[in-house]
């Protein structure tokens, strides 16, 4: 578990303990709670300072900390917000795309879609971080297409005919996808995505008002015959896919199809956008090229980002566009955020220039084909009865199916009592009813031995959701 996700469960904790308390009471001392509740000193001194600035704590140097003084009178209760209910009402965001909350100390995650900090650059990171700061322009604006040298990388990265001046860096690709979807398609709208697909896609979709409708895929990828029909029958204009490591299934789109998709797309006169976020997660394969890299004219909107093989917190991504729809997301920027900030454009070029970044990348390789393949197998030792479409050759993740009388929401909620985060297979469906899946993350926990105690945890979890 990362060093914020375990000082965050501290401060859950810590809440709980406060609340037995009466005001001017002795909170633990730092040994204490590091003995109670099995973690590290810089954690607790994290917690401790977190609750200090909520006002919950009152620090003491030389005495130690204590419950500070609740506030009384008028006002002093909890407040009603239940008339935001009524103001807030038609606009709802999908909660199910959230995060869960982080586990206690001793936890295991195979939930959610980033590197395990073991398996982070961060020396690499911090040395670009700060050659970046050093730059006398450091903390000049932005242009709002992004800086021309980390542009020219991307476009470089694509291939083809793709060039810098094609290129919108973003901060990221979340906030990228959502600005996308609002650019091209109209509140009511439909949008076309496999089926399963990404949450987050899902969640940024429905905030913008649109209607996610379902394309069946297979061992290949997106089925073009049916991608055909459901052009034909919605009239969308925006097809939403992941041609290469899909996410959560692991599938590559076959190569026959790779053109027939964007065929479809065209002869619909609608847009494909290609959501390339685990280029850089490949298991030692060869890649396949972009879709946007042999586009003639404009039908495939490229979207990329570092953060996945770096960092969650280096949001740095890139849109990559041609045509009349480009000066559209140029003007949306100047709505959104105006520009990415440059300091982390400048660390973002430090980091993708140098061997290091090589370096990482070939280690990354190397460490999640090794930790697919360990979890994989014990996975077959220990729930024997679950099964798995593929073994993937890129991403981040292991599809499983259960068999029947096991449910998803059952088996994570065991899990989750077991010290296991999981994903539940039902949130990465567009519209129809799923079958019994979980998503399992393989480069999130931190190391071999957790990954066997994870899969050891899910087998008593299971029998118990069973009985």
């Amino acid at each position: 578990m990362s060093d914020g996700s375990t000082s965050e469960a501290l401060v859950a904790n810590l809440r709980t303990l406060l609340a037995e308390l009466a005001p001017g009471d002795r909170v633990p001392s730092s040994r204490e709670l590091i003995n109670r509740y099995r973690v590290g000193p810089a954690t607790v001194s994290r917690a401790i300072a977190t609750l200090a600035a909520e006002g919950a704590v009152v620090t003491r140097p030389g005495s130690g900390t204590f419950v500070a003084a609740r506030p009384t009178g008028p006002g002093s209760g909890a407040p009603d917000t239940s008339w935001q209910a009524v103001a807030l009402a038609g606009r709802d965001v999908d909660a199910a795309a959230e995060p869960s909350a982080p586990l206690p100390g001793g936890g295991i995650s195979m939930a959610g879609g980033y590197l395990h900090a073991s398996l982070q650059p961060v020396r690499a990171l911090g040395a670009a971080l700060a050659r970046a700061a050093r730059r006398p322009d450091a903390w000049h604006r932005a242009p709002v297409e992004g800086l021309a040298p980390l542009r020219a990388i991307f476009a470089r990265q694509a291939g083809g005919a793709v060039s810098a001046e094609d290129v919108l860096v973003t901060g990221g690709g979340q906030g990228a996808l959502s600005m996308l979807f609002r650019a091209i398609v109209a509140p009511g709208g439909p949008v076309l995505m496999e089926s399963p697909t990404y949450p987050g896609a899902l969640a940024a979709a429905r905030a913008a008002g649109l209607r996610p409708l379902p394309v069946p895929m297979d061992e290949a990828g997106i089925r073009p015959d049916l991608l055909a029909d459901a052009f034909a029958m919605t009239g969308a204009r925006l097809l939403y896919c992941q041609p290469t490591f899909h996410n959560p299934t692991g599938a590559v789109l076959a190569p026959e199809r790779r053109e027939q998709v964007v065929e479809v797309a065209r002869a619909a006169g609608a847009f494909l956008v290609e959501d390339d976020f685990a280029r850089f997660l490949g298991h030692g394969q060869a890649v396949p090229r972009p879709l946007v890299a042999d586009d003639r004219d404009g039908t495939v909107i490229h979207l990329t980002s570092l953060t996945k093989p770096a960092s969650p917190s280096l949001r740095i991504g890139a849109v990559i566009a041609r045509g009349p729809v480009t000066r559209r997301l140029r003007a949306m920027r100047y709505v959104d955020d105006f520009f990415t900030a440059r300091p982390l454009q400048e660390a973002a070029i430090e980091l993708v220039s140098g061997p290091a970044w090589d370096r990482h990348l070939r280690a990354l390789s190397a460490s999640l084909r090794e930790r697919a393949a360990a979890l994989a197998d014990a996975l077959a030792r220990q729930v024997p009865d679950w099964r798995r479409t593929r073994h993937p050759a890129g991403g981040l993740h292991l599809w499983i199916h259960l068999p029947p009388g096991q449910h998803d929401a059952a088996v994570a909620d065991a899990a989750r009592a077991h010290g296991v985060a999981v994903d539940r297979g039902s949130r990465f469906f567009p519209a129809e009813p799923p079958p019994t899946c979980l998503r399992l993350n393989f480069a999130a926990a931190a190391d071999l031995a957790e990954l066997a105690e994870g899969a050891r945890r899910l087998s008593v979890a299971v029998g118990e959701a069973m009985s």
